[in-house]
């Protein structure tokens, strides 16, 4: 009796979805909605063991894909660079107009108007720049596609695999339209898609026969458990990260004592070569210029006098 509630309670939260569209599109919306009728209805035989639903989060699981974000900040870069183009041009673009403004009482009329027309050009050109960037089929939302397309595809894939292996009868998509009035943890699969999208990426980077075996050997692990090594993992990473920064420390400190001891001896060097340098040149000069007989002569006449 609780499978059915839950059953009957899903197609009309599904049918008040679907009644919410648009006239525009109601006709579809009826046939969409007869469609998943007769859909649940041929379920119906199979009440007793209830209906089994799950659901993913698109973006959670491209959040944590690292191609994904990698091609992401990319992509943000160079949307980034567009921007400041569209607003060099709308600056110059403005200078233009008051440029006019400014000087429009000492032109004559077909110079307004040639002005006039340079500017009209060149808006022009910046709103067919923007809708080359941004617009609805601008290089952002191309870029965007074939940026989301693949890893799409491969959730795709997975998710069939996952609701065949399983028997699940829905699997929804959290981030889309579809309104979820309340969605259990423990139907959330995004985790398992993650789970499986990483290990064909790692299955593509293992060049060894070891790493290959130990990627098997994780496959075969449940999620649970795949989760306690994936943090047993991360804390011998930290443990690893924290020994190296605490070893680049140390050897930070030792370079820095070392090159003060360093510059102290330089310093101590020096100034016992500058210390010899004038004794020599003390005792050059007092070769160079001894006192002569004739001045000690002379001083002795001076005093017999």
């Amino acid at each position: 009796m609780g499978n059915s509630l839950y059953y009957w309670t899903t197609i009309l939260i599904l049918a008040r979805y679907f009644l919410k569209q648009q006239p525009a599109i109601m006709k579809t919306t009826k046939l969409l909605f007869f469609a998943l009728f007769i859909l649940c209805f041929s379920f119906s035989a199979n009440a007793q063991r209830g209906v089994r639903i799950g659901y993913i989060d698109m973006e959670y699981i491209l959040e944590n894909v690292p191609e994904y974000t990698e091609a992401s900040t990319q992509l943000e870069g160079k949307v980034q660079r567009w921007k400041k183009d569209i607003e060099k041009k709308q600056k110059s673009i403005d200078q233009m107009k008051l440029n006019l403004s400014n000087e429009r009482v000492l032109l004559t009329k077909e110079l307004i108007e040639e002005r006039e027309e340079e500017i009209k050009i060149e808006e022009d050109e910046m709103l067919k720049y923007q809708q080359d960037r941004f617009g609805p089929n601008g290089d952002l939302m191309i870029q965007r596609r074939q940026l989301v397309q693949p890893i799409q595809d491969q959730v795709f894939n997975i998710v069939q695999e996952i609701a065949e292996n399983k028997k699940y009868d829905f699997i929804f998509d959290k981030s889309a339209d579809i309104v979820m009035l309340f969605a259990a943890e423990r139907n959330d699969i995004s985790d398992q898609v993650l789970r499986s999208i990483n290990r064909a990426a790692k299955r593509k980077e293992a060049t060894s026969k070891r790493e290959k075996r130990e990627i098997e050997k994780r496959d075969d692990l449940s999620l649970e458990e795949d989760k306690e090594v994936t943090e047993r993992e991360k804390a011998i990473e930290e443990k690893k990260d924290e020994r190296e920064r605490m070893m680049a420390e140390r050897k930070r400190v030792r370079d820095s004592i070392r090159a003060a001891k360093k510059l102290e001896f330089e310093e101590r060097r020096q100034r016992l070569l500058d210390e010899r340098q004038r004794r020599k040149d003390s005792i050059l000069q007092a070769r160079n210029n001894p006192p002569t007989g004739s001045d000690e002569e002379g001083e002795g006449d001076g005093e017999g006098n």
